[in-house]
């Protein structure tokens, strides 16, 4: 049994109990009071006709069910004529049949309903207290029995609100895990589609170097073999050729599994990765480049691994394409945030680039967007290639 359930069972036995203990007093008070009158029957009769009227309410009628105020009508009507029937000499204690019907009705109908029906019982028997006894003897009746109705209409209210509030927070319950089960179902999916999504990236790339590179080492191996009867001393700048294209397949496969282990970045942070990225030898051993940073700012691990991407990716790009020397990387960790790779190679027309489907530049611009920067790429043939990677902003903190 849940909490809800145990909840309502504790108000519904606290009601059952006070109810069946107002009336078996009423009860015996009637018989101890008219065992040796004629009107025994009568009064007895009524008593009868009104548990009976009252078990049937509680099996039959629901909450907020029109029925109720048939019940309730019927209910007044008995108990206001065992108080007013001149017969019936001893009446007070009957006003107490009043408290079953105050808990009814906080339970069953609305508040402000509620407490106009507690408003017309206390009537009821204020009339007749105070018209037909003595005054002072009638008002104190009146507030004896009619705070004993108060109180137990109050009790009942406050069940009636608590019951509520448990079946609102069984409710909310529901929802935050109903929430929470499609977060974890939706986060479940994102990671499958990164997964899917990263693995289609390495197999472009693995298709557009480290494959073409190979069909290049396997022509020119297949040019030096022809070459060996024909022309032997054309031999060696076919195995120079071989040998940088075996260096380059090698760079291009050392950054594929880099980018499937561990994050570094996220061990060491970016400044250092880098660093140990540029002395690790990766890179052809002609090319020289310069590390400037400014500022300590660190950054999210997610970001951090997204840009040592990017840059991991613009020196392997330099080293394949730029047939230069020198290249400078410039990390600005302070507001505004963003990272420059340069270099005065052979450049390129990025327009042709871009609409080639150069695989390099459309992956730094993908991780780009997914780490919430921003990447712009300068080149031109002859004039070297410069791209700036920076952090967006919302608009609200840019003016």
């Amino acid at each position: 049994m849940n909490g809800r359930h145990f909840a309502a069972r504790i108000y519904q036995s606290v009601f059952y109990l006070a109810a069946g203990l107002i009336y078996t007093a009423v009860l015996m008070r009637t018989i101890l009071l008219y065992r040796d009158s004629p009107v025994i029957g009568q009064v007895l009769g009524l008593l009868a006709l009104f548990l009976i009227l009252f078990l049937a309410e509680m099996v039959v009628v629901k909450r907020g069910s029109p029925w109720f105020y048939i019940y309730l009508i019927v209910q007044t009507i008995l108990v206001s004529l065992l108080i007013f029937t001149p017969e019936f000499e001893e009446y007070d204690y009957f006003s107490l049949l009043f408290a079953i019907l105050g808990m009814q009705v906080m339970q069953r109908i609305s508040i402000n309903r509620g407490v106009l029906w507690i408003m017309i019982f206390l009537t009821l028997i204020g009339y007749k207290f105070i018209r037909f006894e003595e005054p002072l003897e009638g008002v104190t009746r009146l507030l004896l029995f009619g705070s004993i109705i108060v109180f137990l209409a109050s009790y009942s209210l406050a069940t009636r609100r608590a019951e509520e509030e448990t079946s609102q927070s069984q409710s909310l319950k529901q929802q935050l895990q109903e929430a929470n089960r499609q977060l974890e179902q939706y986060a479940d999916t994102q990671m499958k589609l990164s997964v899917i999504h990263e693995r289609q990236r390495l197999a472009r790339e693995l298709h557009d170097s480290v494959t073409q590179t190979i069909f290049s080492m396997t022509l020119t191996t297949q040019s030096a073999l022809l070459l060996l009867d024909k022309n032997p001393n054309r031999i060696g700048s076919q195995c120079e050729r071989l040998n940088q294209l075996a260096q380059s397949a090698m760079v291009e496969m050392q950054t594929l599994i880099s980018e499937l282990g561990p994050g570094q970045v996220a061990e060491s942070g970016l400044t250092t990765a880098l660093r140990q990225l540029i002395a690790s030898q990766q890179f052809s051993e002609g090319l020289a480049v310069s590390l400037d940073v400014e500022g300590e700012l660190e950054l999210p691990p997610r970001e951090a691994q997204g840009l040592f991407r990017i840059v991991q990716e613009a020196l392997n790009n330099i080293v394949k394409h730029a047939n230069t020397r020198n290249a400078s990387l410039h990390l600005h960790l302070d507001e505004p945030l963003w990272i420059e790779i340069v270099d005065d190679g052979q450049g390129f027309d990025t327009q042709q680039a871009l609409d080639g489907g150069h695989v390099g530049l459309a992956g730094m611009r993908e991780r780009a967007e997914e780490i919430g920067w921003e990447i712009t790429i300068h080149s031109a043939p002859g004039k070297g290639t410069h791209i700036r990677v920076e952090k967006k902003h919302p608009i609200e903190e840019r003016v």
